[in-house]
């Protein structure tokens, strides 16, 4: 199947949502790719009912009401929607672009934005938890339900296991943090809400086992120096992080920093009609938030516009305006 379109933007978070609403703003006809069954991303995926502090106009929004919002602002582009297919290769000239996806698709553009987030991403393993995924022990939390009243076990020091400890103090029995340093990745603030609350933190400790008839009953942690202690638990959250993998894109002749994408101003990458925004790219002074990949993103749409209609303007003038 062949589809033809003004935009295709690769990764269907924020980021994409966004510039596939700019894209409609633009008059550009828009198709957004992801491997993702749903619309959403990372936020959809793993943490929707999170509290995102850090989006202009709302003190605060859980992710999955923020999505929401972006995907009705974005049905106004009337988009075409390729989700759960991967896009596997990209071509792309001064003429346009040609993106390849698994399932056989091609999809013709004028201009390709990348927005593929951390790229393609897996839970970093808890070896203690080899067998009992899905029995008691998962990576990220997208519902709280299943957590009310149960005796809670949190692995990790970042952002991701104290927002966990946070936001399931208040719905669980008891909640516990067990990181393997004294020293925490987190942010200070959530840190020190979590040390105030009743969340009972151990570190210097490794979880070594977990026991069970069938699901999770007990977790044994091990304290450096210490005999390993058996908690009571019915609930594992193993928020270790994620390995990001940027897949098919890593053969597209992408200038990479790491796993980044490389941009200048105008979000532009070294291959001709090829734009980037959102956590995927890289230039000096990046910051990964998700207020800053909205405005790449209209950064993005506007100068691909230019390239797709050498006559139009890279600022169209405000939306307010009319």
């Amino acid at each position: 199947m062949d589809i033809e379109c003004d935009v295709v933007v690769i990764g269907g978070g924020p980021t994409g949502l966004f510039a596939t609403y700019y894209a409609g703003f633009r008059g550009l006809r828009v198709c957004l790719v992801d491997s993702l069954p749903e619309l959403g991303g990372q936020i959809t995926a793993m943490y929707p009912e999170k509290a995102i502090l850090d989006v202009a106009g709302f003190p605060t929004v859980k992710g999955r009401e923020l999505v929401a919002g972006l995907v009705e602002q974005a049905a106004s582009a009337a988009p075409t929607y390729l989700l759960g297919r991967t896009a596997l290769q990209l071509e792309s000239d001064e003429n346009g672009a040609t993106l390849r996806l698994d399932d056989g698709t091609v999809v013709r553009a004028g201009a390709v934005l990348i927005t593929a987030g951390i790229g393609k991403f897996s839970p970093r393993p808890l070896p203690a938890a080899e067998g009992w995924v899905g029995r008691g022990v998962e990576f990220f939390v997208p519902d709280f339900t299943p957590y009310h009243d149960q005796d809670v076990l949190i692995v990790g020091g970042g952002d991701s296991a104290f927002d966990w400890a946070q936001h399931l103090e208040p719905l669980a029995r008891s909640v516990t943090l067990v990181h393997r340093r004294e020293a925490f990745r987190a942010h200070e603030r959530t840190v020190q809400a979590v040390r105030d609350s009743s969340v009972r933190i151990i570190t210097k400790a490794q979880v070594t086992a977990m026991l069970g008839d069938g699901v999770v009953e007990q977790a044994e942690v091990t304290v450096d120096g210490a005999e390993p202690q058996l908690l009571p638990v019915q609930r594992v959250v193993a928020a270790l992080g994620f390995v990001a993998d940027l897949g098919a894109m890593k053969e597209w002749g992408l200038e990479l920093d790491k796993r980044h994408v490389v941009v200048d101003s105008s979000m532009r990458t070294n291959l001709p009609r090829v734009f980037a925004a959102g956590d995927i790219t890289e230039y000096a002074g990046k910051v990964r938030l998700i207020a800053v990949g909205f405005g790449e993103a209209a950064t993005a749409v506007n100068n691909a516009a230019v390239v797709i209609d050498p006559t139009a303007h890279v600022f169209p003038g405000h939306s307010s305006e009319g």
